[in-house]
């Protein structure tokens, strides 16, 4: 017998319901709302886990584009130049396009954060010793990458409910390319 993640977490989310809420003190609401958040929890799990290699791959290559834009323009002294370097090591050394589908979900999420890291470095660099018109060209870029990253995040929690207009918000799946297509951050 396999019990996989999905199974499990059903499993967690149903001993929750029918076994830990109900014998909790009602009148200790502080418990009831944990107990509450838990299941909620697992719930957005459940729902998240079978996107979450393509959300993971998705990001990488938007990062891999907003890294060699950044490249592009991103001039300035001794420390923008050391940490362009530093991208541009990373990302010729980057998984994308098809070699994405066939790389470890632990890969993929370890260059995600490589690439967040190298990117920042870039962004701090620039606005550290970098040429006024590239301050102004890497400003642009973030904010582009920023809101597309927002939009997939938000879509990514949707079910937690925070969302005013839940609806002015597409659904993940629409979001996300598949591990084969290119994505692009705007």
């Amino acid at each position: 017998m396999q019990m996989r993640p999905p199974l499990q977490i059903q499993s967690m989310i149903k001993a929750m319901v029918d076994v830990v809420l109900p014998a909790l003190d009602p009148h200790n609401k502080l418990a009831q709302e944990q107990a509450r958040l838990i299941v909620g929890m697992l719930g957005m799990m459940a729902q998240q886990m079978p996107l979450q290699y393509r959300f993971d791959c998705d990001e990488s290559a938007r990062l891999i584009s907003f890294a060699r834009e950044l490249q592009q323009f991103a001039r300035g002294g001794s420390e923008t130049g050391a940490a362009v370097a530093a991208l541009a090591e990373q990302t010729g050394n980057a998984k994308c396009g098809p070699e994405v589908s066939t790389s470890a979900p632990g890969e993929i999420e370890r260059q995600v954060r490589e690439l967040r890291r190298l990117t920042g470095a870039v962004v701090t660099a620039v606005f550290h010793d970098g040429e006024p018109a590239a301050r102004v060209q890497v400003g642009k870029s973030v904010l582009d990458m920023s809101k597309a990253q927002l939009l997939r995040d938000r879509s990514w929690v949707l079910a937690q409910g925070w969302e005013p207009d839940p609806a002015s918000v597409p659904p993940i799946e629409q979001l996300l390319a598949s591990p084969t297509e290119p994505a692009v951050h705007r």
